[in-house]
């Protein structure tokens, strides 16, 4: 593991040399664009040259139905326990999200219906370069099923037996082994093989993020959720072992994650960079900050916005509450959220989580409106005016239009 120092005299200074760590998209964005067009244009035939290159796959991709079900029946019995009580307490925490439908009305006569509806169609990646992520088809799908989505479409290169098994648990058949920037294009664009979907969520590599963000203006996608980061910001009384241990944990996600420690304390900054190094090298990068009190953490925290922030010590903990800039906000292991606390896993990277959530069901659904207006009168004299003026004659007329005969508009 590369461990860099970093400046600490101001906040703003600290968090974009860290944030220079962070491999960005743009790197990869002329060849992942090459591959969204391409499938795009060319349909199963492209997709499938990609899935032989990329994922050393074959035709077709989806995967059939009785392996995804004796996948589920094969699940080790402690890993269907654990998968059982993360889709459980995934399920809870995405449930307490949900809004209401409301209705009203407004004095000139007409009425006003908001309804959340659930998209009808989404696709879950499940990223597969370095091991199988079962736990994100868990975020994922859970999440979408919370939404009320009826059609859930998994994407798993490689499709590994434990991420078929999470799939029949959760009654997904619809999975395709296929991976990276076709497998983004194929599912916002729609293939020979491949349904188009309205809604592309999951974390993934800088090809996958890219191609989603690319194809964004075409389907809904969460966000960009690409390489992982934490941050951990400790006070002097915390233990070093854990600091260490969550920071290597993270690290274990590979190429492109960046872990900081942020502390007011140099003697705990040398233990943990000490641990830090006798770590296994992972191609994570981690860096450490030391900041002159936990006030001044604090802001190297907002000014970064991490994915994942931790509080390690008593002192740092009794920060909990407060308004970070924070995509989850942890006091006790990070690796919980990964799996079993019930918190959504996809979280906004890349410093977007001054902007973004986590995922929730509001990424599945969408808001409508449905308007009633049996007296058109007091509308038509307000409205028809302002048509005018912008312009719009005809517009005003089908206003005027709807005013009974009885009626003065």
């Amino acid at each position: 593991m590369r461990i860099e120092r970093v400046d600490h005299e101001r906040p703003q200074a600290s968090a974009e040399a860290l944030r220079a760590l962070i491999p960005s998209g743009a790197s990869v964005r002329p060849e992942v664009s090459e591959i969204v067009d391409a499938v795009r244009r060319g349909g199963d035939e492209a997709l499938m040259d990609f899935v032989v290159r990329f994922d050393r796959g074959s035709s077709p991709v989806r995967v059939p139905t009785e392996a995804i079900d004796a996948a589920g029946a094969a699940l080790r019995g402690d890993v269907r326990a654990g998968l059982e009580m993360a889709m459980a307490n995934v399920a809870a925490v995405a449930g307490a999200s949900l809004g209401d439908d409301a209705e009203l009305g407004l004095p000139q006569g007409q009425r006003v219906r908001i309804r959340e509806l659930p998209v009808r169609r989404v696709a879950i990646y499940s990223p597969g370069g370095r091991n199988p992520y079962p736990s994100t088809v868990v975020m994922g799908v859970v999440t979408a099923q919370v939404a009320g989505v009826e059609q859930i479409a998994v994407c798993a290169p490689a499709a590994h037996e434990v991420v078929l098994g999470a799939c029949a648990l959760l009654g997904v058949d619809e999975v395709y082994a296929m991976g990276g920037a076709h497998a983004v294009a194929a599912l916002a664009y729609g293939t020979e093989s491949v349904p188009r979907v309205d809604v592309i969520a999951g974390p993934g590599s800088l090809y996958v993020q890219e191609a989603k963000r690319l194809v964004s203006g075409d389907v809904g996608i969460d966000g960009f959720l690409g390489p992982s980061d934490l941050v951990v910001l400790a006070s002097g009384d915390a233990d070093p072992d854990l600091v260490a241990v969550d920071l290597l944990a993270q690290a274990e996600h590979g190429d492109g994650t960046v872990v900081a420690l942020v502390t007011n304390s140099e003697s705990l900054l040398a233990v943990v960079e000490a641990r830090l190094a006798e770590g296994a090298d992972t191609g994570a990068v981690a860096g450490l900050v030391r900041v002159a009190s936990l006030e001044a953490g604090c802001a190297v925290v907002d000014a970064f916005a991490p994915e994942h922030l931790s509080l390690a010590g008593p002192s740092a903990e009794a920060l909990l509450g407060r308004d970070f800039l924070a995509g989850c906000v942890f006091v006790g292991a990070v690796a919980f959220g990964d799996y079993v606390a019930g918190s959504n896993h996809s979280l906004p990277t890349g410093g977007a989580a001054r902007f973004a959530s986590a995922l929730s069901p509001r990424a599945f659904r969408r808001r409508m409106a449905e308007v009633q207006i049996p007296e058109a009168a007091a509308l038509a004299r307000a409205g028809a005016p302002l048509a005018r003026a912008e312009g719009f004659r005809i517009h005003a007329e089908s206003m005027e239009a709807r005013v009974r005969e009885n009626e003065t508009p």
